[in-house]
């Protein structure tokens, strides 16, 4: 029968949290929000079990076996990766927690730290608890005491209740109850006996449950099979903050890669790529690239895919891999891509297979004829497979055939080769163009509609909005009415308002030169190349009475365009 370990909360955070007891390197990182951690609290107050955890003891002599990180102290959106842990001056066993770091982490922060978040600028805030909040509450989902996260120099939030907030961590500061509340004692002048009497008590009740009450219950697990341990990990992880298999592998990497940090390695680049665009490429996506461009690997996610040789491979090839997954992020924000509109990240592999065969530094800049035709191919291939949904499902065996289509290519990306395998027309038929053309402002998939119709554009360094060519705010119902237009004009007009034939690509700076003006008065300031570059038809006004004429005449133009669009030639 499993024997559990009583300690309390001040013991483990004070004594145990980086000094003997860290996270090993198969923990995520820290994913929880403040509100989580106020509700942490408030279940200590209210006697609710915060379940066990689970603690490795590592026998001194064999710590520096397994790549260790400290708990975070002071949470920090901008930074928020775990430090190594240096264990040089440890000189006892230690402890690795498998499960419940989630958990010690926010007492580690509210009670020795602060979690910073942004909202219109960086605050760094503290827990608080509100000692004159006597509200009974009877709904579970809601906190019985107030805890809240705030910042020390900022007024008091408005609420319709007494408040006097008191900081959680400085209850570390006192062996005994009755000396927390003599030293807060001066703080409660003023205020009625009562208020003094439900003041004191919830100092007391904090106390008991931070520094005298054993409130956590861990097991040590002390096998030193890694394989063992792992199984364990992952059964104990199976609920709560859900366990991504790229977790899994980033943490079994860390621990079984000789020569460089995993987990900092893969941080460090996923930032990095992120920083290209501003997309939001997570771990999972920089994993999945690792084993898809690492020759022979499997591409799917499973436990008996991460065995040392495979994971040694990756390391070995981790530094061209990061040159290619790099440069064809590179090449879609080149080819105007947001984190928006890229909604298949995975299409990139493929595409940084083919930038790893050819290894050049100059492709993506050059300006080589054969290279900006391999180029626009390449971004002609990823909006139609985007479009077709090449990868929204299966999305591992197709993956595979790609990598096996694409091979050791170099001189020309093989769309062709793909198209064909994959059953894939190069171009669109009028059913999928009518369709198109019906997609609406902000969707899913209007960009790469809107895309295809700027053959040629520079793309590069440049941002794209999608702007609604008669103004969005002039075609709203009570400004149609006062131009006296009846009901069902009214809704024809809002029908078609934020569809395709209305939309058109124009940098930052045009559109909001633009911005509500009428679009007959816009166009007259804009030359023939404006008019030709947006595919603007020709007509003798652009007056809102002109709307349904203007939106019919460039719907053949875009047609006329979609149907030239020919991959298969």
């Amino acid at each position: 029968m499993a024997q559990y370990i009583g300690k309390t909360i001040s013991n483990v955070i004070c004594e145990m949290v980086n000094h003997t007891t860290f996270l090993p390197a198969i923990q995520r990182e820290y994913v929880w929000t403040p509100y989580q951690i106020e509700k942490l609290f408030d279940s200590l107050m209210c006697d609710y079990p915060i379940n066990t955890f689970l603690f490795w003891r590592i026998r001194e002599e064999d710590k520096k076996k397994w790549t260790s990180y400290e708990f975070l102290r002071n949470y920090d959106y901008r930074n928020p990766h775990n430090d190594y842990a240096n264990l040089d001056g440890v000189n006892n066993d230690i402890y690795l927690v498998l499960d419940g770091q989630q958990r010690l982490t926010s007492l580690n922060i509210a009670l020795r730290g602060s979690f910073t978040y942004f909202y219109r600028k960086p605050r760094k805030t503290y827990l608080y608890l509100n000692l004159l909040h006597t509200s009974p509450n009877d709904n579970p989902e809601e906190l019985t005491y107030q805890f809240l996260f705030r910042e020390d120099d900022v007024p008091s939030p408005k609420m319709n209740e007494p408040q006097l907030w008191y900081k959680v961590g400085e209850i570390l500061n006192y062996e005994d109850a009755e000396s927390a509340k003599e030293a807060y004692e001066p703080y409660l002048n003023g205020l009625t006996d009562e208020k003094k009497k439900i003041a004191r008590r919830l100092i007391g009740l904090l106390h008991h449950h931070i520094k005298t009450k054993e409130v956590i219950s861990f097991y040590e697990e002390k096998s030193d099979n890694y394989d063992k341990v792992m199984e364990i990990f992952v059964r104990t992880n199976t609920g709560g903050q859900k366990l991504e298999y790229s977790d899994i592998l980033l943490s079994t990497a860390t621990a079984k890669w000789k020569h460089l940090n995993a987990r900092e390695e893969i941080n460090n680049f996923t930032d990095e790529i992120n920083a290209i665009g501003d997309y939001h490429f997570g771990k999972d996506f920089v994993m999945k690239g690792a084993m898809y461009l690492t020759n022979d690997l499997p591409i799917q996610y499973k436990l008996s895919s991460f065995t040392q040789t495979n994971l040694e491979t990756i390391e070995e090839h981790w530094e061209e891999t990061k040159m290619a997954i790099r440069d064809a992020v590179y090449l879609v924000h080149k080819f105007g891509f947001t984190d928006k509109n890229l909604v298949t990240k995975l299409a990139l592999l493929p595409i940084a297979q083919y930038l790893r065969n050819k290894n050049s530094s100059k492709y993506i800049s050059s300006t080589i004829q054969s290279d900006v035709v391999d180029q626009n191919n390449i971004q002609k291939w990823l909006i139609i497979i985007t479009l077709r949904n090449l990868l929204s499902a299966s999305t591992d065996t197709t993956l595979t055939r790609l990598r096996k289509l694409i091979g050791n290519t170099k001189d020309t990306f093989p769309y062709q080769s793909i198209m064909h395998d994959f059953g894939i027309k190069g171009f669109f038929t009028d059913d999928e163009i009518e369709n198109f053309l019906s997609y609406k402002h902000g969707s899913r998939h209007s960009y790469l509609i809107l895309s295809l119709l700027y053959q040629g554009r520079d793309w590069k360094d440049r941002t794209f909005q999608e702007d609604h060519i008669f103004p969005y705010s002039k075609i709203q119902r009570k400004e149609l009415k006062k131009l006296g237009y009846d009901d069902d004009k009214i809704t024809r007009y809002i029908t078609l308002r934020d569809t395709i034939c209305n939309l058109e690509l124009l940098d930052g700076p045009e559109n909001n030169a633009k911005n509500n003006q009428d679009f007959g008065e816009w166009i007259t300031t804009r030359d023939a190349n404006f008019r030709q570059r947006h595919h603007i038809p020709d007509m003798a006004s652009y007056t809102m009475d002109d709307f349904e004429s203007f939106i019919a005449k460039r719907r053949i133009r875009l047609t006329n365009i979609l149907q030239e669009l020919n991959l298969d030639n």
